[in-house]
C-alpha cells in the first residue's frame, strides 16, 4: 500500500516509476493530492521522487508539502481547476488517433518505462497510453481501459492512477520531444469530477494550452464511452536545460 489512511507518510512502488530512477510526477501528484482529502486540488513538484522510499507529508493551513530527508519534493494545495474541455471524440476516433501516432511516440520517447506512457511497459503492468494527433485542431486523443490492478474492492479505479493517466497526455501537445532535452511535469491540478471503473473503455484528450521559453502547459480530459467528462487536469511542463 502506498499511503494509509490518516498516514503522514506515502512510498512509491517501483512499478510507477516515470524516470528510471525516479516515480512518475501524476501518480506522485495523485497521492500527495489524496493527503489533503479535496476533489480537486494542484500539486507542484519540486525535485524528482524517489522510488521506494517513506516520503514524510508536513501538514499546513495552506495544503502539504512532502519532504524527503530535508529536500522538499511536492507542495500541494485544494483549488478549483477552471478548464472547458472539448467535446469526446468516438472510441473508434480516438484509437484510430493513437494508432496513426504510435511509431512517432515510441521512436522518440525520453522514457520509454515510464508506467503511464512508456512503449515498454507490457499491458496490465504500464497504463500504455498513447495519444496521437486527432486531425488538425490541435487535439490529441487515445482510448483508455484501466487495469483491475488499479482499482480498489468495488472496481472503481484509484484515484492517484487517475491522475497519472491524465499527466502523461498533456505532454503529446506541449513537451518538445522533437528536439533538444525531453521536458518534465512541474505542476499539476486535477478535478475528480466522476468515478472512472477498471474494464471499461474510456477516452483522453488532451490540447495546449500556452507556453513562454521552455515552458509550456496543456490540458487534458477523461471521458466514459458515451461521452461524459469524468475527470479534467492541467499540466506545466519543463523543458530540461542543455546540459
Amino acid at each position: 500500500m502506498t499511503r494509509l489512511p490518516g498516514s503522514d507518510t506515502i512510498r512509491i512502488p517501483v512499478r510507477f516509476r516515470g524516470p528510471p530512477a525516479s516515480a512518475n510526477g501524476g501518480y506522485t501528484c495523485g497521492l500527495v493530492a489524496g493527503t489533503l482529502g479535496a476533489r480537486a486540488a494542484e500539486i507542484t513538484l519540486r525535485e524528482p521522487p524517489a522510488l521506494e522510499r517513506d516520503l514524510s507529508v508536513k501538514r499546513h493551513p495552506e495544503g502539504v508539502t512532502v519532504v524527503d530527508g530535508q529536500t522538499i519534493i511536492a507542495e500541494g494545495r485544494p483549488i478549483t481547476v477552471d478548464l472547458l474541455v472539448p467535446e469526446a471524440p468516438s472510441l473508434k476516433r480516438a484509437r484510430e488517433a493513437a494508432d496513426a501516432g504510435y511509431e512517432r511516440w515510441a521512436a522518440e520517447h525520453p522514457f520509454p518505462e515510464c508506467v503511464v506512457c512508456g512503449p515498454d511497459r507490457a499491458a496490465g503492468d504500464g497504463l500504455r497510453i498513447f495519444p496521437g494527433p486527432l486531425g488538425h485542431g490541435g487535439l490529441f486523443a487515445c482510448p483508455w481501459t484501466p487495469h483491475e490492478t488499479l482499482a480498489d474492492a468495488a472496481g472503481t479505479v484509484r484515484p492517484e492512477c487517475v491522475w497519472a493517466a491524465l499527466d502523461c497526455p498533456t505532454s503529446a501537445p506541449s513537451a518538445r520531444q522533437e528536439a533538444g532535452p525531453p521536458a518534465v511535469l512541474a505542476r499539476l491540478a486535477v478535478s475528480l469530477d466522476a468515478p472512472v471503473r477498471a474494464g471499461e473503455p474510456h477516452v483522453l484528450v488532451s490540447w495546449e494550452l500556452g507556453g513562454e521559453g521552455r515552458k509550456s502547459s496543456a490540458g487534458a480530459a477523461l471521458f466514459d464511452s458515451r461521452g461524459r467528462a469524468l475527470a479534467r487536469s492541467r499540466a506545466l511542463w519543463i523543458q530540461l536545460k542543455e546540459g
